[in-house]
């Protein structure tokens, strides 16, 4: 079973300031030596931050309360106490922080905005020394330190890469990402082969390289709760471009098509707005009246046709794809 976590609820909390301290100098020949108590050590900070290598919230998960630890309370002499260290919590590149409660977003990592203080630790507080006034040459208190703060929220991972590839149960949008990266997801001939969003990295021309993601199939009614993708779609929500599948075997393509719009629609208006490319698949058992039905069909978007299996029309859909995301970031 792959260990894929894309939302975890958690506890924060970050640690207590530490206590000031009362305290006198007493050394030889100063009998009176006036106060020296040293400040309490703030207490550490609870922060979030991006580590590039994972790729789901599994080690997050082992944990449901993340506490930072206090501050060290001051000593005399005027030695302030140890600060709690910070409490670092890593996680991938793409996670939502939000409100647990309120679904509000807090933070919204990315490799460039890649570190978030979520939680300030609590002040530590000021020993007997800075309460000296000239009434009262020996005060024998202190402050407490201030409490550390607590919160939950949900960590939410939307998945970062350029192409998201969507498509139907068993479509080949697996085998199409093996073909295009070299990736090794799990694929079979049996409804929800892909489980969990699959990545992988396409190599072009002079060094280009561009990250592609297969998400579980979709089918009709996903928006409603059926089967697996409509979960999933959130990781295709950050791509600059659509690769939309359709399996040519199956004949009503036109009816895959319509299936597809329709459920991103449900999930999001926005997915309809990005740059999409439609990919037949299954070029190497069609007909070339098929083939011919498939290219005549008429739509906005631009198409292709592709064999995973002998690997005809890929090249054409690499240079396709990098022609795509060239026009993207001109814009």
């Amino acid at each position: 079973m792959s260990r894929f976590l894309d939302e975890v609820d958690i506890n924060v909390m970050s640690g207590n300031g530490g206590p000031g301290a009362v305290s006198f100098r007493r050394e030889k020949y100063v009998p009176r030596g006036g106060p020296d108590g040293g400040d309490g050590g703030d207490g550490g900070d609870i922060i979030i931050k991006v580590k590039k290598e994972l790729r789901s919230l599994y080690n997050v998960k082992s944990k449901k309360t993340f506490r930072a630890p206090n501050g060290m309370p001051g000593m005399g002499k005027n030695k302030k106490g140890a600060k709690g260290e910070h409490l670092i919590i890593y996680v991938p590149p793409g996670t939502v922080i939000l409100e647990k409660e309120s679904k509000c977003i807090i933070e919204d990592l990315t490799p460039e905005n890649n570190e978030v203080t979520l939680l300030k630790g609590g002040k530590g507080g000021f020993g007997n020394a800075h309460f000296t006034t000239s009434i009262n040459r020996a005060p024998r208190y202190a402050q407490k330190g201030t409490q550390g703060l607590e919160s939950s929220v949900t960590l939410h991972l939307k998945t970062i890469a350029d192409i998201g590839i969507v498509g139907l149960p068993n479509a080949g949008k697996s085998t199409l990402l093996s073909v295009l990266t070299g990736a090794n997801p799990r694929v079979g001939n049996y409804p929800f082969t892909t489980l969990t969003p699959n990545l992988g990295v396409m190599n072009y021309k002079d060094d280009n390289q561009f990250v592609l993601a297969d998400v579980p199939g979709l089918i009709e009614g996903a928006s409603e709760g059926l089967g697996l993708g409509i979960q999933f779609l959130k990781h295709i929500e950050r791509t600059k471009i659509i690769l939309i599948l359709l399996d040519l075997f199956q004949k009503d393509f036109k009816c895959q098509y319509r299936a597809l719009i329709n459920e991103m629609r449900n999930y999001s208006v926005r997915l309809l707005e990005k740059p999409k490319l439609i990919v037949g698949s299954k070029k190497d058992i069609i007909s070339g009246e098929e083939t011919d039905n498939f290219f005549n069909w008429t739509t906005s978007s631009e198409k292709i046709c592709v064999s995973s299996v002998t690997g005809e029309g890929i090249e054409d859909l690499k240079d396709k794809i990098a022609c795509r995301m060239e026009r993207f970031d001109e814009n």
